[in-house]
This record gives C-alpha cells, structure tokens and sequence, in this order.
C-alpha cells in the first residue's frame, strides 16, 4: 500500500461526523429497503488527536444506544447516507433516490444535536469492503492492530462508516494521513454502561442544566485533570462508565496506592505539571497529516518545525513521570511505567535543546543550511548595528521591536522632545511609544526575511526526515499519550477521593453524600443519607425531592469509573444501563407535554430494562411500575413519588421535606393529596369529608390485606428472598470472624421466624 494515503470523501451507510472542540467523527446507521432496522454503527474521527472509534450496536426505535454514542464524542458535523432524506430535504441532498420520508434516526439527530451540522452522503459510499480496507491502510502498527482488524472485519455497518467518513475527510476536509498513523480502536459496548441522553443530561454528568459554564457537574467536581488528554478521558468514561469487574478494581488499586503513598501521589503530580495543557495527542497526529514532500513555502516549514520541536518538549519530561511512578505496586501503574519507555529515535532525533525555530536542526546537518542560518544571524547583526548607530547620530535612545513584518525603532514617549529626525516613516503612537521605521530597516528587513524563509524551508527537508522516523513509531507514541492520559486521569480520581467503593451485588451505601452539592453548598450543611438495595427490594419508592435519586446515580457512575465515593461505606452492582425519568418539564424543543414526555422515557426504560439496569424514576406511573415488576427484569429500580417544591411567596404553597431518608411510608404523606389541598386553601368542609373517606378506604385497604392469604404468602416469599439474599452475601463477601459471623447469622433466624408469625 501507499507510503501516504490522501483521504477522499463521499458518503456512507449511515455517518456522522462530530468531535469535542476540533474533533470528528462520523456516526452511522443503516436501514434496509424495507426500513425496518437493522443495526447501527459508528465510526468517530478526530483528525486533531488522530483517534478513531468504531462501534456497532443491535438498537431500539428511539435509537437510545446510537445517540448515547454520538453523545459520548461530542459531536460538530454529523454524515448520514443521502436516501434518509425525503424529497422535502432535497436542497440539502445530492441528486440520487429519495426516501419517502426522513429517516426516524436523522429526526432523533436534530433533535439532540439541535447546533450540529448534517451532511448527506451518497449511499454508495458506505461500502463496508472500503472502509475495511481504510482500517488496513491506516490503522497504526502496534501490539493492539491485529484484534483491531479481526474485530471489524465482521462489522458491516459500523465499516460502512468508515469508508464513508474518510471519503469525505479527502474530499471535503482536504486530509491525507500517513499510512498506519491513526489509532483506530474497535470499542464493544458490552463492557460499559449505557447512559441514555437524557438521564445524562439530568444527572448533571459533564453540564450543569442551568449554566453551561459552570463546573457545577460531576465532570466540574472530578476534573483536576493536568493534560487536555485526560480531561477527554475522563468525559468519556462519566458518559460511559466500565462494567467489567476487574478493570475498575485494577483503577481501584491506582487511586488507593496514591492516596496512600504521600510520595507517590507528590511524585506523579509535580510530573504531570511539567506536561500542564500540552496536548500529546494533537501533535502526534499534526505530524502524521502533514505533507510529505519538501514545500517551497516558509509557513507551513515554520510550523512543521515547532511541532517537532513541541513533541520534544513533551517527550523530554515523559521520563519525569516514569520515574515518579518508579516502585509502584498496582499493576496499572506498573504497565504505565513500561509503556513510557520510548523508543531512542523519539527521544534523540535529529534536534538540539533549543526553542528557535532557526537552529532547530544541529548544525553541519546540511551546508546550505549552515550557509543560510548565518546569513539570517548576519541580517540580524547589520539591523542591531542599526540602531546603534542612529541613536548615537540622533542622540535618541532606540530600542528595536520585532513585529511580523520584521523590525521596527521604538522610542518611548517622553524620551522625545519636539519631532523625530527627517528619514524616519510610518510614525504611530502605540501604548505610550513611538514606533517607526526608515528605508534602510525597511530593506535591512526584507534580507533577513528572505534568508529566514531559506533556513526554514531548508530545515523543513530534514525535519520531514525526522517525521518519517517519528511516525515508523508512532504506536509507541500513542501508546504512551494513552498511559499519561490514564495516569493523569486516576491522579485526579484520588485527589478527590474519600472511600473506596466494594463490589458485592448489592446497593448499600452509608452517609452518602450528593458529589456535586457537597462542593455547592456550605461545608457540613449536606444532610448525609444511607441507600439499600437488594433482590428482595428491587423496587423501592421514595417519597421526597428527586436529589436523592440523583445521588444514587452519580455516586454509582463514579463507583464505576473506578473514583473512590463520599461515603462512610459504599457497596454497589455492576449495571449494563443507567436509566432514568427525572424530569417533569414540558419538552418545548420535541413539542412534548409532561404526559407525553413521561410515557416516551417509560417506554425506552421498558425497552430497555434488563436484570442488571438501575432505573431511578420520579412520578412513574402506577401501570408502568407494575409493568417493570411483571417483566421481573430484578433491575433496581427507585423511584420518587413527590417532589419537593420550593416556596411561592405570592402563594405559599409548598410543603416541608425532611432531608433524613428512613424505612417506612412518612406519616405526612399517608395522605399528602389532602396535606396539599389544604394548602391550597379549599373549603374547610371538603377537607374534612375527604378525609373522613381517606380514612374509612385506609382502614378497609388494612384489613383486607392482614386477612388475605394472598398478602400473607407475599410477606412469606418476600422474607424468604430476603434471607436468600442475605446468606448469599454473608458467603461472598462477609470479612467477618468466625464468631461474629455465626451471630449475624443467627439473627437471620429470628427475623424470619418474625415474618413467617406475622404473616
């Protein structure tokens, strides 16, 4: 295959494009003749850090997963094949067959990407074979390519993506990358945890709702991130946290080492400050898309040059960072500290330990150069002799500033008494100086000029030399911008960390506390509140503010991103979905009522539920909560049946929720329908008939369920899974002696003794 690959665009299956700040990517997804759904897939693109993610997922018809994807690399132009237009999108589509009606899936686009920008591609470009073949052509040379390339190659959709996505990064982005210098990875959804949109956006995971600025959001609270390939990491695992066990323990075991060894943590910290805001990630991949071939052109030489010389700069102080974890325990670590030795050739090349761009290149590398870079040095010395000498001529202290356009004399300005000697031009008062310049600067400039854009463009010949060297490694490279980003990213884990979180299948928290209110609000007003969940309480209704089902949520996604937890103990499932109904505000945007909201979010969660899932809900309704628990899907599900409501001072209706969580349904709430009619001031005669009604119901419901057999053998089975339940994590998990084990057991025996008499 060719040394380089110039990339060509057109269009394919389904793709997208979109990215972080400057980033790509392309999203596809693809329905077949008879539009019924087949499948989706994604291939995302950002050409500035040179990644490439590809993923394939069976969905459903709202398309959560693909959007939960999309959302995931933050997308900024989106590619979709041209038939999922109909004909009244024609003007955005290139001529060729029209569908009948916009796809559902280009609908669902607009809508949660309402700023993004979507391209149509002819469908002939999403050519699964092509985009196999881009894979091989391009996927960088390391340990990790061959399980890339087997992945893919069984993936129609998502290397239909592919091939469209490069055709259009040549054709229409004017991009060409060397071969094998992109990392492109094949990510399987089945080893994190699905976060729909909207519960992302709920849960407050990367954005705070109400200011888009603020770091109010679980991203603000845990990003003390050095490097901007970190932070990019981190975003990504909030949106989709790990649910294999032993990767979050291994992440685990990092942050406990740091917390635990001062000097370590001390170590790693004052290493990452050397690589503070530097992006290893965008110069590797500038280097691998620049030209290859000599340029006539000073400009893009000058830059070649400076981004050789930052990736120096970067891979200089990588040995800072292996040294500091140098006797590390946790195995991450350790294979962090192997992954940053480089390669000698990254580390040496051809470049001296210096920051001009003209003496980048050592000298006696190439003799025109030497020829040039003097001349430039010479150029330099006549324009310095300069304005010695007119400041001796005129008696004027002048100085020299160096602009774009070359040098400039400089004079502040109450060092000048009445007007400037006659020769000098293009006299402005700038910040209080005089700046100015004469014929003889003017030429004087034009010959340095000329003998700069030389050394650079000669300079640019043996830099390209140098990236061909630095890009045969260039897997090397990635590899280590990987391990600094993850290293960068669990330092962050631990300078926020509080308790470490187990894994027993089983939610159980104690004192836990909101992560996001707890940086907000004043220190020790947080009211601390404990959570339990097993099989034999998978359902749970909560009467209270929604805070507490959000809490729930994000202490679980940091559990799961490998983050210690503010907790006093904290044990927690392992969930393949997060879903979630927290939103009770009309949805202007998708022209929804609160009814119609409500029952889409129900019928995703309903779609989606599995036996693994946690679905935290505010006002599910009755038949919906009765439907989760006839699938007996055993999700964890908890959901709000009231929330809280803040005082009108025009109206004073509210009502007063205690902050503390306890067992049991809260006296004030028996009837809080009634608590809130007469806040609403409703004639004190309808009050009392209907709570003399409430009541006599109550009192009939009471005794028809102590008298039913039916409500006796659900009290018997529940209090038998929950003894089942218990034993099972008394043999798993208990760390308990012997002794004391034997008399927590013991206890099982007389509450269910308890249950079975009053049942």
């Amino acid at each position: 295959m060719d040394r380089e690959v110039k990339l060509r665009t057109d269009r394919c299956c389904v793709a997208s494009c979109y990215g972080a700040s400057q980033t790509a990517a392309s999203t596809i997804r693809y329905e077949g003749s008879s539009r019924r759904f087949e499948g989706s897939g994604l291939a995302a693109l950002d050409k500035e850090t040179g990644k490439v993610m590809l993923v394939q997922v069976a969905d459903c018809q709202t398309y959560v997963k693909t959007l939960h994807q999309m959302h995931i690399h933050n997308p900024y132009l989106v590619l979709i094949p041209d038939t999922f237009l109909s004909a009244s999108d024609a003007a955005l589509a290139p001529s060729g067959k029209r569908a009948v009606s916009t796809s559902l899936l280009v609908e669902y686009i607009r809508e949660e990407f309402p700023g993004v920008q979507i391209e149509p591609v002819g469908r002939r470009y999403w050519n699964d074979a092509g985009g196999l073949e881009f894979v091989l052509q391009l996927c960088v040379e390391d340990d990790e390519r061959a399980g890339t390339i087997l992945a893919v190659s069984s993936k129609y959709y998502a290397m239909s993506a592919v091939c469209a996505l490069f055709k259009y990064a040549e054709s229409r982005l004017n991009t060409r990358f060397a071969a094998a210098s992109l990392r492109i990875r094949y990510i399987p959804v089945d080893g994190t945890m699905m976060i729909d949109p909207d519960t992302a956006r709920n849960l407050e995971l990367v954005g705070n709702m109400t200011h888009k600025k603020s770091i109010h959001s679980l991203f603000g609270v845990l990003n003390h991130t050095y490097t901007p390939m970190a932070s990019r990491l981190l975003r990504i695992n909030i949106l989709s946290p790990l649910t294999v066990q032993g990767s979050i323990e291994a992440r685990l075991d990092v942050v406990e080492e740091l917390i635990n060894k001062e000097d370590l943590f001390t170590y790693v910290r004052d290493a990452l400050k050397t690589l503070n805001k530097m992006d290893f990630d965008k110069l590797i991949a500038a280097l691998a898309s620049s030209e290859a071939k000599v340029t006539t052109s000073a400009r893009p030489a000058s830059q070649r040059v400076l981004q050789v010389l930052n990736l120096r700069n970067v891979v200089k102080n990588l040995p800072v960072l292996r040294k500091a974890l140098e006797g590390s325990q946790s195995q991450l670590l350790q294979i962090v500290y192997h992954v940053l030795a480089l390669p000698k050739v990254v580390l040496v090349g051809g470049l001296a330990a210096v920051n001009a761009r003209v003496y980048a290149v050592k000298a006696n590398c190439n003799r025109l150069l030497d020829v040039a870079r003097e001349t430039y040095k010479e150029n330099i010395g006549d324009i310095y002799q300069l304005n010695r000498t007119l400041s001796e001529e005129h008696d004027l202290p002048l100085s020299l500033v160096y602009q774009e356009t070359g040098f400039v004399f400089a004079l502040k300005k109450n060092e000048l008494e009445g007007e400037l000697p006659k020769g000098f031009v293009n006299v402005s008062l700038k910040k209080g100086r005089w700046m100015f310049s004469s014929m003889e600067l003017k030429k004087m400039n034009a010959r340095m000029k000329d003998a700069l854009d030389e050394t650079l463009i000669l300079s640019d010949k043996i830099v390209q030399d140098l990236i061909a060297e630095i890009v045969a490694d260039i897997g090397a490279l990635y590899k280590a911008s990987e391990a600094v980003a993850l290293v960068d990213m669990l330092w962050s884990f631990a300078h926020a960390s509080i308790i470490r979180p187990e894994f027993t299948g089983t939610l159980a928290i104690k004192s836990g506390r909101h992560p996001v209110l707890e940086i907000v609000q004043s220190a020790g007003t947080l009211v601390p509140n404990d959570v339990y969940c097993d099989d034999s309480s998978a359902f749970q209704m909560v009467q209270g503010p929604n805070t507490y089902l959000r809490q729930v949520g994000l202490l679980t996604v940091m559990a799961l991103c490998g983050c210690f937890v503010p907790v006093e103990y904290a044990s927690f499932r392992i969930h393949d979905f997060l879903l979630s109904r927290l939103s009770n505000d009309d949805d202007l945007e998708k022209s929804l009522s609160t009814f119609a909201s409500e029952m889409a979010s129900c019928a995703m969660i309903l779609g989606l539920a599995s036996p693994k899932s946690l679905v935290l809900g505010v006002g599910i309704a009755h038949a919906i909560a009765e439907a989760l628990i006839a699938l007996k899907v055993r999700a964890y599900i908890l959901t709000a049946i009231m929330l809280q409501r803040s005082r009108s001072s025009t109206n004073n209706f509210g009502m007063s929720f205690q902050y503390k969580i306890v067992d049991g349904a809260a006296e004030d709430f028996n009837h809080y329908g009634l608590q809130l009619a007469k806040l609403a001031d409703l004639p004190s005669d309808v009050l009392v008939e209907a709570k003399r009604v409430a009541d006599i119901l109550t009192d009939l419901q009471t005794k028809h369920e102590e008298s039913s057999e039916g409500y006796r053998i659900a009290t018997r089975r529940k209090a038998l899974l929950r003894l089942r339940t218990q034993l099972v994590q008394a043999y798993e998990h208990s760390a308990l002696p012997d002794q004391d084990l034997l008399e927590y057991i013991g206890r099982f025996q007389t509450d269910i003794a308890k249950a079975f008499l009053h049942g």
